[in-house]
């Protein structure tokens, strides 16, 4: 069984007020051990993320160690990058061996071809955000940043993540789905399955011999997706883990 989640943004609320969200995505882990083969988080895991050489947040670790524990059951669990959390370096590679994708990857699952992305960078008339992305995903915009003390660098990508979602919220794309678009295209290049997030719309939908799906967001109506070699379900997290 393969499981997909994406925009999570563990972090967001107040340390207290994110202790209920956490509990559901460590419930969902716990769910998934006995037959997933392979988990998916298309992005946005953590509203922010920024390690420096010997400093992770520590707000995270319950949700780390439930990663570690799937990963000594021999999961594997494959890690897109999103555009809240792109300040990883080498922590989930090194120490909990979980590989890390900056960019959109294609595989295939029991003969399907899926091809996997956060989908930011594709919506139309963002330009604002194109040119954040290229300053923020620089390697040495990344090296600067972490001469700045620990404390004070994840307070900065904390305040800052939680201002780019307002942002997002707030902002009019136009008419028309961009990431729907761009998922078409990638299913007449022959992909069964287009999987996406960063929208926060659930969306399901066949599109000529292939699917298009967004797994929405875990802010209101958490939803995840699975893959069973055959048919491709999404679904309620709430519902899963009762």
């Amino acid at each position: 069984m393969y499981y997909f989640i994406s925009d999570v943004h563990i972090g967001y609320y107040p340390r207290q007020k994110e202790r209920d969200r956490e509990k559901l995505l460590l419930d969902f882990l716990k769910k998934i051990a006995p037959n997933c083969d392979t988990l998916f988080i298309i992005g946005d895991l953590f509203d922010y993320w920024f390690e420096y050489k010997s400093v992770i947040p520590k707000d995270f670790i319950r949700v780390i160690t439930a990663l570690i524990s799937l990963r000594e059951k021999n999961i594997n669990i494959e890690y897109l990058i999103g555009n809240h959390d792109f300040g990883h370096k080498d922590f989930f590679t090194d120490e909990l061996g979980i590989n890390i994708y900056f960019n959109d990857i294609e595989t295939t699952l029991s003969g399907k071809r899926f091809y996997l992305s956060h989908g930011d960078g594709k919506v139309k008339n963002d330009y604002g955000y194109y040119i954040l992305k290229k300053i923020l995903r620089n390697p040495l915009s990344n090296k600067l940043y972490r001469l700045i003390h620990p404390d004070l660098g994840i307070l900065l990508a904390s305040s800052s993540s939680k201002r780019s979602r307002n942002y997002s919220d707030k902002k009019d794309y136009g008419s028309g789905d961009s990431l729907l678009e761009y998922a078409k295209s990638k299913i007449s290049e022959g992909c069964d399955y287009v999987i996406m997030g960063h929208r926060h719309k659930i969306f399901f939908e066949k599109i000529g011999k292939g699917y298009y799906i967004n797994l929405g967001d875990w802010f209101n109506n958490p939803h995840f997706g699975k893959f069973d070699g055959e048919n491709f379900t999404l679904m309620p997290v709430n519902q899963f883990i009762e």
